[in-house]
């Protein structure tokens, strides 16, 4: 027998976890990385003193509109989820949340947080928010199932968020947030094909065209990702050659550069699990410790 306890128990966690499911929804973690591109970007483009009301705004905003498209993402994607094994029990293909929860949970949070952005930010930051959601949606997703090309179309949509928040600081968008923009999409193109090997089995099961998932030896994946990381090094040191960063940031983008082309090495020679594991942890390093010294060796203007 079920005690008086134990019922109001469940009455009382069950809105809890429907709650939690929609943050889920969100992927939190990834609308926590999209933040913290936004917030580089806006304290870069900072001339002075940052109004802490803005950057305040703009986060805001940039979270709803976020979280909104993320969760239209996992319900464009709920078939695909539910055929991969890391994916499976994420509240749609788990069956605790309906697809239709989702799309108008979705459209909702979307929807607010661009007019968020445009009314109480400027229209800049909202356009470009809204360009993001446009490509990420509408190009990246479908292409997913269709191409191996997806993974440099999706590096559009993630390269973008610090350019709202250069958007929201000057109204405007000059070189700098262009180079940041540069930095951003090259850094994805090696972390994603990271994951993708690591995952390149359950990829397969879903139907996801990534390279790792085409490319069965690998050769293909570490050339590229060798590559790639090799432009990023160049490309990195540029906030310094246009006299937006100082020799610090030079330094520490040179020492960055090399580790990670280190580790797109070190993989093309073994080829092994852990070297996979080690090129995913050296990138997940790279881009918060490159933005860090960015904002603390910034060039005032």
């Amino acid at each position: 027998m079920i005690s008086t306890s134990e019922t109001l128990g469940a009455e009382f966690t069950r809105p809890c976890r429907r709650a939690a499911d929609f943050v889920l929804l969100m992927k939190p973690r990834i609308v926590m990385m999209v933040l913290l591109t936004t917030f580089a970007g806006f304290y870069l483009g900072v001339s002075g003193t940052p109004d802490y009301a803005v950057l305040l705004q703009v986060l805001t905003g940039t979270a709803l509109a976020a979280g909104g498209t993320l969760a239209l993402n996992q319900f464009l994607e709920r078939d695909i989820d539910a055929r991969m094994v890391r994916t499976r029990l994420r509240p749609l293909p788990a069956g605790r949340l309906q697809p239709t929860e989702a799309l108008l949970f979705g459209l909702l949070i979307l929807v607010t947080g661009l007019l968020y952005l445009a009314v109480s930010v400027n229209a800049l930051s909202g356009v470009v928010a809204a360009v993001i959601v446009g490509s990420y949606l509408f190009l990246y997703t479908p292409l997913k199932r269709r191409t191996a090309f997806c993974t440099v179309v999706g590096a559009v949509p993630g390269a973008l968020p610090p350019v709202i928040g250069w958007a929201a600081a000057t109204g405007r968008l000059g070189i700098e947030a262009w180079v940041l923009f540069a930095i951003m999409f090259l850094w994805q193109l090696p972390h994603t094909l990271a994951i993708a090997m690591l995952y390149k089995d359950d990829y397969k099961r879903a139907g996801i065209h990534l390279l790792p998932v085409i490319d069965p030896d690998d050769k293909l994946t570490g050339c590229q990702i060798v590559c790639d990381s090799l432009v990023l090094l160049v490309v990195s040191l540029l906030p310094t050659l246009i006299g937006f960063a100082g020799p610090v940031y030079f330094a520490g983008a040179l020492t960055l550069g090399i580790g990670l082309l280190g580790c797109g090495c070190a993989f093309i020679l073994w080829r092994s699990t852990t070297d996979v594991r080690r090129l995913v942890f050296a990138s997940l390093v790279y881009l918060p410790a490159l933005l860090l010294l960015m904002v603390l060796d910034r060039v005032p203007f």
